[in-house]
């Protein structure tokens, strides 16, 4: 019996590392895979191993990917004059599933922030300048995410890419679509009225 609360507190000490996941929600899940039929269990376990094992990050653009490079980057059809610059590789995920970028990207793993030490150094800046050494891209996509260390992102990016004379975008500030006026914060609908463009 102490063996087997000992296997389970472990698994719920695992499950708790998972960010957003608390002590009682790693508990839940750990009851939850206790219960299940062995061969799903093992099925979980079999899934996590070979994630480790064969997912790594491409070397071109630094996101999620299993093959090498990346199929965003192998394929023909992207338009390589184009670079949206995300934070995180979820943020790629995000970007396709919209449909509408049809260029390449390239994965910073993080955003500037000057008071939890993480500087330039520590993103993927200088392979940034690698590949805007190359001269094929000619506008620049910054989609960084609209917080504070997004927001200083993206504009240390801005000073470093603008005097190479690429053109330089930024992800509109708005108003998601079907949303109610009332539900949006003032910072969104202020942000939504100084962007307003010609209709």
């Amino acid at each position: 019996m102490l063996n087997s609360i000992s296997y389970f507190a472990k698994l719920v000490a695992e499950l708790a590392k998972f960010p957003g996941v608390g002590q009682k929600t790693a508990t839940r899940l750990a009851f939850f895979i206790l219960t299940q039929p062995q061969e799903e269990a093992e099925a979980l376990a079999d899934t996590i191993r070979d994630l480790k094992r064969k997912v790594h990050f491409c070397p071109i653009c630094f996101q999620m990917t299993e093959s090498d490079p990346c199929q965003i980057c192998a394929d023909p059809r992207r338009d390589r004059n184009l670079l949206c610059i995300v934070e995180e590789p979820q943020d790629v995920l995000a970007i396709e599933r919209s449909h509408a970028f049809k260029g390449q990207y390239h994965v910073l793993h993080g955003a500037l922030s000057p008071l939890d030490g993480v500087g330039p150094e520590d993103l993927k800046i200088a392979e940034l300048e690698e590949r805007l050494q190359a001269g094929e891209i000619k506008e620049i996509l910054i989609a960084t995410n609209f917080s504070v260390k997004g927001e200083t992102t993206a504009l240390y990016l801005a000073r470093l890419i603008k005097p190479r004379g690429l053109r330089v975008t930024r992800l509109a500030h708005g108003i998601p679509l079907g949303s109610d006026l009332e539900y949006i914060d003032q910072g969104t609908v202020g942000r939504a009225i100084e962007g307003r463009q010609e209709f």
